[in-house]
């Protein structure tokens, strides 16, 4: 989700942002990502840069610590058929902008509206976890208007201003009307042989969703939402909630586009799940965890109440730390041997057993072209092994069974040597489980089946 707001231009760029100042970039190099991020990448305390080569047309993206302002940074996305947009943001936040632009966003207008050369979408918000992105809605109806659209004979550059990094005030307000500023930008770009025509330099994008009589207010975006104006302002202050960036500002207030609000309120009732499997517990607990908090409540009654030589206790003399502290391991050992009310073991076992042999299913095929005379080696990641621990230290018997059935199939299914299994497992628990090395090895010695012999 973009929630950046740049500071200025740098006058080199092909694409300003409306309403920014222009700032002299000529002391970057802007040419060659691997240049651009040299300038600061470990030139000084706190100075950093990075660039990244995209798969796709040949472009890339970058950024670097300003050599002489280190609070501010300078980030570049290039792109060989769209040119270069280059900003000044805060040191802080280049990293922010540098994740934002990966994946196909050129550039980044009205609150998050982006660009990918070709369409327009709506600022992302709705994750969709199964491609791992956010969704793209293009916006209907959407229209560039490029920088030859705004330059009329009324933008003077003799009046714009082109500032210097050096003595450039982030909190400054801008000074005079921004066309004149877009006027002086287009001048320079004048004298500069190669530089993207006016009619291809994007500026803005235009839709009928961001037109101002169709743009909600607080009052109307929180109704939207079902809550407080003052808790939305609250939110956008506090930067909670992921409260998407106002596409305007009208008098001084923030302004909104239904469907960028509407999204917004879709992906707040997708984000509270528990309300979909919430239970009759007053306090709104997830079924199950309702469901468990009445067991355990019925045994811990029946543990401290209905047997006379516990209830005794709860006199007066016998509330002292020991007694207490009896009581408390009493009940503690009632959960952990019933841990089965909590977590379906059998059920859990044989989860685990598939996502081992999954994952070594999936790394043979990464060597079955390489030949038997290849050496196999095998990891399960750090999620399964971890699971597989928890379950040989709480169920050593459960995973005794889980393991075997593992050997087995990895041999009969994927003709995976035992041995190979084995050391499989040894080296994924030693580095990510719980057990130490003397008591791992002795639980395998035992858990794993034994060698076929005659």
């Amino acid at each position: 989700m973009y929630t950046l707001r740049p500071l200025a231009n740098g006058l080199r760029t092909d694409h300003p942002v409306p309403d920014l100042p222009f700032v002299d970039d000529s002391h970057i190099p802007l040419d060659d990502p691997r240049e651009l991020e040299a300038v600061g990448r470990k030139r000084g305390d706190g100075m950093w840069g990075r660039y990244d080569l995209e798969r796709t047309a040949g472009g890339w993206r970058a950024y670097t610590t300003d050599p002489q302002r280190n609070e501010f940074a300078w980030c570049v996305r290039y792109h060989p058929d769209h040119g270069r947009t280059v900003l000044l943001v805060r040191d802080d936040d280049a990293n922010e902008l540098h994740a934002a632009w990966h994946g196909g966003p050129l550039l980044f207008r009205a609150g998050g509206y982006w660009w990918d050369g070709a369409t327009w979408y709506r600022p992302g918000q709705i994750w969709d976890a199964a491609d791992e992105d956010f969704v793209r809605t293009p916006v209907p109806a959407a229209i560039t208007v490029t920088a030859d659209q705004l330059l009329d004979a009324a933008a003077h550059p003799n009046a714009g201003h082109v500032l210097k990094v050096t003595s450039f005030d982030p909190d400054a307000a801008l000074a005079g009307r921004w066309s004149d500023h877009l006027a002086l930008w287009a001048k320079h770009r004048a004298d500069r042989e190669g530089d993207f025509p006016a009619r291809q330099c994007v500026v803005q994008v235009s839709a009928p969703e961001l037109a101002a009589d169709q743009l909600l207010g607080v009052t109307e975006f929180a109704g939207l939402a079902g809550i407080a104006a003052s808790t939305l302002r609250s939110y956008a202050s506090r930067g909670e909630g992921n409260v998407p960036l106002p596409q305007a500002t009208v008098s001084g207030r923030s302004a909104w586009s239904r469907p960028v609000a509407q999204d917004w309120v879709t992906q707040r009732s997708r984000e509270n799940v528990a309300a979909a499997v919430a239970g009759p517990d007053p306090d709104a607990l997830p079924a199950g965890v309702s469901d468990l908090r009445e067991r355990l409540t019925g045994k811990f009654q029946a543990l401290l109440w209905g047997r006379p030589q516990t209830r005794k206790r709860w006199v007066l003399r016998h509330r002292n730390e020991p007694d207490v502290r009896e009581i408390s391991d009493e009940l503690a050992l009632h959960v952990a041997t019933r841990l089965d009310d909590i977590i379906p073991t059998d059920h859990l076992a044989a989860t685990i057993r598939h996502a081992v042999l999954d994952e070594l299913a999936e790394q043979h095929g990464w060597d079955s072209d390489e030949g038997d005379d290849r050496t196999h080696f095998y990891a399960l990641t750090t999620p399964v092994a971890k699971t597989l621990d928890w379950l040989i230290r709480h169920h050593p018997d459960y995973g005794q069974y889980a393991i075997g059935d593992i050997v087995r199939e990895a041999q009969s299914r994927l003709d995976i040597p035992r041995d190979a299994v084995a050391d499989t497992l040894l080296r994924s628990l030693s580095m990510d489980g719980k057990l130490d090395s003397a008591s791992l090895n002795a639980y395998l010695a035992l858990a794993l089946p034994p060698e076929k012999t005659g």
